[in-house]
């Protein structure tokens, strides 16, 4: 692979990923907050997961939805981690081409997947609170059940593109993305063509997935935020309120950092390129890790059941 970099080529067998540019030297000390956060995350929501299972007071709308996201976050982190730790700890770089394009696949779909239940996790919140009576009746089992099965027949459907326009562009400058995974707009620039088509449907997919999903959320919560007003005392109001803090939290630790990520991606050709690697990282490790800690301490039944594993006392 020595001339690899220089020779024309298209479709290489390989990219080269740098990790984090400019920091290659504090590779192995920046790898310790991110072995963390990954085993924050694979304990969180497995604890999540077991705790759902092994406790039928739990098994309900809300509930499912959660255990959904840890099992996205779970595979969200597991697609990026061992690659990157690999870079970071024994400085293998390479990866192969499909490698790279599966690796591409994963990371849009599940992030797509979980931006879709976090939508279905505020219908939830909204009929909780603005149709208290009605929840059990709207939110059955198996409309829950269909609610998953197409998040992730869209994430997927919407997700398969990527690959596909990345592999047919001729990549005849570079074969090193300047990152430490396989982002879809880090591999198609270093191809040596006009990569519109990728770039408009990243934007499309950003407003028509994540954005319709941002909209749907800004309207429940609209609407729960009125619910909650409207309620007749103060403690009332803030007990509510309290139920839907947690999830407000998380959907801003999820959205932020990937929405300044697009734009840097394709408006920030001045920022330093070590910025655009730490964002979306943090924009991609940050919820996995986040969502089991907040949801597992804001939420009493999931926080009581865990204490009672902890000092292990029966069901």
């Amino acid at each position: 692979m020595s001339d690899s970099n220089t020779t024309h080529f298209t479709n290489p067998s390989t990219f080269i990923l740098l990790g984090i540019p400019g920091l290659e030297a504090a590779h192995v000390w920046i790898s310790i907050p991110f072995c963390a956060m990954y085993a924050i995350a694979v304990l969180g929501n497995f604890t999540i997961l077991v705790i759902v299972k092994t406790e039928p007071s739990l098994h309900g709308p809300m509930y499912y939805f959660l255990c959904m996201l840890a099992v996205t976050d779970l595979v969200l982190s597991t697609s990026i981690f061992p690659k990157m730790l690999s870079i970071f700890w024994f400085n293998s770089r390479e990866i192969d081409f499909s490698a790279c394009l599966t690796q591409m696949y994963f990371i849009h779909s599940f992030s797509a997947m979980e931006s879709g239940i976090f939508a279905a996790m505020a219908l939830d919140r909204y009929v909780a609170i603005c149709h208290p009576l009605r929840h059990s009746t709207i939110l059955t089992n198996l409309i829950v059940a269909k609610i998953g099965l197409a998040m992730v027949l869209r994430s997927g459907m919407f997700s398969l593109p990527y690959p596909f326009l990345a592999r047919q562009w001729p990549y005849c400058r570079t074969n090193i993305i300047p990152q430490h995974l396989c982002l879809h707009m880090a591999v198609v620039n270093l191809a040596c063509t006009d990569i519109r088509i990728s770039s408009y449907y990243g934007l499309f997919v950003q407003f028509s997935v994540m954005g319709l999903d941002g909209i749907f959320i800004a309207a429940s919560y609209i609407q729960i935020l009125r619910a909650i007003f409207s309620l007749p005392t103060k403690d009332a109001r803030i007990k509510t309120f309290g139920t839907c803090s947690s999830h407000l939290f998380v959907i801003l630790a999820f959205y932020v950092p990937r929405f300044f990520t697009s734009l840097l991606y394709r408006f920030g050709q001045n920022v330093a390129l070590n910025v655009h690697v730490l964002i979306s990282s943090i924009y991609l490790f940050m919820p996995p890790m986040l969502n089991p800690i907040i949801y597992g301490v804001r939420t009493k039944q999931i926080w009581d059941r865990l204490l009672r594993l902890f000092i292990h006392e029966g069901p």
